[in-house]
């Protein structure tokens, strides 16, 4: 059966034949309009820090000694005596509150030439502090001590108790630092419950190795009793005994 269509549809047919013929060939090839790019200028990158010292140099035959001052002098001048015996420049974290407690020491530390740096004000425990508190503390320690000694702790901290973790490493970075840690920890600290001069001694000379960094203390008696020892029985070992600017 032949198939009629009325006048409509037929004109409708044309209509959309008409359309294909007309516009076909640019639909076809028709692509979209490439949005322009649009350049957006550098943006200082927020500082952080994923960096941290715990080893110096382990190509020389050479160790690092830190001695860190917040509560208490008992070891003080035994230390410096036995630096200034070795011709040793020593490495010192101290607090805020201990400069402003032993300015004169400080100031003998610092004639001497000695290094010190950051150990925070008042020796809190920075993860539960703000990023702003962290670096109060951090500038706090650095007025006191340029007024004191007319020094900077600039450029290393030390986190009170080896407390930091990577929020506290961003904050110091942001105020100048870059942290400290060590790779021995002498337990000098642990005299009032029990650590001995022994102990501490063999802490020390049982991990001797080159670009150690050893953590001890001021505020303790056991410190000052064994370090010419230790420093002459480091040396017949055939290392040197180095600060911590001149052993990185």
């Amino acid at each position: 059966m032949e198939t009629t269509y009325s006048t409509e549809v037929r004109m409708g047919i044309f209509l959309l034949l008409l359309c294909l013929v007309i516009f076909g060939p640019t639909l076809l090839f028709y692509r979209p309009p490439v949005p322009p790019v649009i350049t957006v200028p550098n943006l200082p990158a927020f500082p952080v820090s994923d960096k941290e010292i715990v080893r110096g140099d382990t190509t020389k035959k050479q160790v690092i000694f830190t001695f860190d001052g917040g509560d208490g002098v008992q070891s003080a001048d035994q230390i410096l005596d036995v630096l200034a015996k070795h011709h040793v420049k020593g490495t010192f974290f101290l607090t805020g509150k201990f400069i402003e407690a032993n300015p004169v020491l400080v100031r003998k530390m610092a004639s001497l030439g000695n290094e010190i740096f950051n150990h925070t004000y008042d020796h809190p425990h920075l993860p539960l502090l703000s990023d702003e508190q962290i670096m109060q503390e951090l500038g706090q320690n650095e007025a006191v001590l340029e007024e004191t000694a007319s020094t900077s702790p600039h450029p290393y901290f030390r986190a009170p108790y080896g407390d930091r973790d990577q929020r506290v490493l961003n904050a110091a970075f942001r105020a100048g630092y870059e942290s400290i840690y060590w790779t021995i920890d002498a337990r000098d600290w642990e005299e009032p419950t029990g650590e001995t001069p022994a102990q501490v001694h063999d802490n020390i000379m049982s991990n001797l190795a080159p670009g150690n960094i050893y953590l001890m203390h001021i505020g303790d008696t056991i410190t000052g009793s064994i370090l010419d020892g230790i420093f002459t029985e480091i040396e017949h070992h055939g290392y040197k005994i180095v600060s911590l600017t001149q052993g990185l």
